[in-house]
């Protein structure tokens, strides 16, 4: 039937009072996002990023004041997308806060920063064609205006006594001498020129490896500048302190770093610290026991001493670490159907850390892909150091970076095709690390812990993350030394001295974050238990891994009423 016009005028008119009003809202967030983020405007028009992001004092004020209108809107709304709404809010509020408490100053944080990104961004390269390697160029010759913007801001701490420690700013300092080679053509970020593909003619293959080459010993310059400018500038006045308790309006600071963390948890830090103090002494306990499993007979501090130095629990080589971590990554993906109705499509890797950034780095870490390029996630194991490696703690690490971890949550929700890409690549971090938490505990239900030193070492990892409550507010709130706070993990875990060094390292460098682990995962297992409570025999695992999982990432107030809406649904 063909509409009159009234008739289609009706229909138009109905259609736009149907529109939620947060619609061109959510238009006017991503356009806010692409025009901060190079990537991201790049990825919109598919093409390759040019540049880095911008950030100087007057372009992070530009985009506050621009995100300050945007909140307000979003505000007056009346949209009925709650979910939107409270995610849009906490990413607006977090831009505002970012400028409000200057977070520029510094621009590391022991084992990510600034300095990072060039390398992060060459190894993940695969240069396909001609326009591809003319943006690598055109990438690489902004690394110096990016590294002089940082700088700059590093200078505006020195005045304004906000500065980072000297113990991530000696990691960082290390990270940036790894770039600074004589042979552009050596250098990590000359890399994918390495590798263009045959289908670009010979003679433009030429100038773009010789273009290629002279961008990369600009950047290389860059670092040579950075360097140059920590030493004699920043290292002097980088404070003796671990945490920003003592510096200006630092507590202040640190309040709002634990709630963007903890996203929406609405704890205090004298609240997260007593949590992590009654979680110490919970895992403790339960460590005691598997002791026992084991066959054990000294006491904890001796069987501590046996896990961190006995040969037989670590790799004799590189090689020998990657196939076991490959290995537990197979056995895991052969029981996810047994737990989840819905798998990512999107696959993984298991990979090495790069060894320029090894020393320093965590030692796993998750690189999520894209299904749009078809690039897979990456699950990174450090192999630098394999003493301080305990092979009794792999599945766990696992579990938590690859699957059922942060692989196949972060794939899934890149891969809800039926929402606004602000929410595919949403990472409330609480939400985000809590899953990966209850991951380890999920492989440990599903029998991939086989010996009890790997439960032991599951139950390590556990209490890493209660001591990162203990620790990180003790740092941060209460003004503690980093004995202080290294205490915690060696007398309670099995982790590595190195391990310690380097996490302790990274808290002191990253306030806030290390206390969202615990508290998601805390989250996520209270729901759990309220629900197999309510449901009993109705209670299906994989239809609540379904629910938490089904959104993405959201905030833990808007997750826990997802979960009591889909309790209530049964009665």
């Amino acid at each position: 039937m063909k509409l009159t016009v009234v008739a289609a005028c009706f229909l138009m008119l109905a259609a736009e009072a149907a529109a939620d009003p947060l619609d061109p809202l959510i238009e006017a967030y991503e356009a806010f996002v692409r025009e901060g983020d190079p990537s991201e405007a790049a990825r919109a028009e598919g093409a390759a990023p040019v540049s880095w992001g911008a950030v100087r004092p007057s372009d992070i004020a530009s985009r506050a004041a621009e995100a300050q209108a945007l909140l307000a809107q979003i505000e007056a709304s009346g949209t009925a997308r709650t979910v939107d709404a409270a995610i849009l809010k906490r990413l607006l509020t977090e831009d505002i806060r970012s400028h409000e408490l200057d977070s520029a100053r510094i621009p590391f944080t022991g084992d990510w920063g600034f300095q990072a990104a060039p390398v992060f961004a060459a190894l993940r390269l695969r240069l396909g064609n001609e326009a591809e390697a003319e943006a690598w160029v055109q990438r690489l010759n902004d690394v110096p205006r990016y590294f002089a913007e940082n700088r700059i801001n590093m200078a505006r701490g020195i005045t304004t006594r906000w500065t980072a420690n000297t113990d991530p700013l000696a990691t960082t300092r290390q990270q940036i001498a790894a770039q600074i080679v004589e042979d552009p053509a050596k250098s990590e970020l000359y890399a994918p020129f390495l590798s263009l593909p045959d289908t670009i003619p010979p003679k433009t293959a030429k100038r773009l490896k010789a273009e290629g080459l002279a961008a990369t010993a600009r950047a290389i310059d860059a670092y040579r500048d950075t360097a140059r400018f920590i030493d004699l500038a920043y290292a002097p006045a980088a404070r003796k302190q671990a945490g920003i308790a003592g510096l200006p309006g630092g507590r202040e600071a640190y309040a709002a770093a634990v709630d963007a963390h903890t996203a929406g948890a609405g704890y205090s830090p004298e609240e997260i610290h007593e949590i992590g103090l009654s979680e110490v002494d919970r895992i403790r306990a339960e460590m005691g026991k598997v002791m026992v499993e084991a066959g054990f007979t000294g006491t904890f501090a001796e069987f501590q001493a046996y896990l961190r130095t006995d040969p037989k629990f670590y790799a004799q080589t590189d090689v020998e670490l990657m196939g076991k971590a490959r290995e537990i990554t197979g056995r895991i993906d052969q029981i996810l159907p047994l737990w989840f109705n819905t798998l990512p499509k999107l696959g993984y890797t298991v990979d090495p850390v790069p060894l320029s950034i090894a020393p320093g780095y965590t030692t796993g870490r998750y690189s999520q892909g894209d299904p749009a390029e078809g690039r897979l996630g990456s699950y990174l194991v450090n192999t630098y150091a394999l003493e301080q490696r305990p092979l009794y703690e792999l599945p766990a690490l696992s579990a938590h970076e690859s699957v059922p971890g942060h692989h196949l949550q972060i794939a899934l929700a890149q891969e809800m095709s039926d929402q606004p890409r602000f929410r595919q690549e949403y990472y409330a971090t609480a939400f985000g690390e809590g899953w990966g938490l209850y991951a380890e505990r999920i492989a440990g239900e599903a029998g991939i812990y086989q010996t009890p030193y790997e439960r032991f070492g599951a139950l390590s990892y556990e209490m890493w993350r209660a001591c990162r409550l203990v620790a990180d507010t003790g740092l941060h709130w209460y003004g503690w030394t980093r004995a202080e706070a290294e205490a915690c993990f060696i007398e309670n875990s099995a982790l590595s001295p190195l391990n310690i060094k380097t996490e302790v390292t990274r808290y002191i460098g990253w306030p806030g974050q290390a206390t969202a682990y615990k508290i998601g995962e805390l989250k996520i297992r209270s729901l759990r238990a309220e629900a197999e409570a309510a449901l009993g025999d109705r209670f299906d695992i994989r239809e609540f891994h379904d629910v938490v999982l089904g959104q993405g990432a959201v905030p833990l107030d808007v997750l826990d009423a997802q979960v009591k809406a889909w309790i209530a649904s049964f009665q």
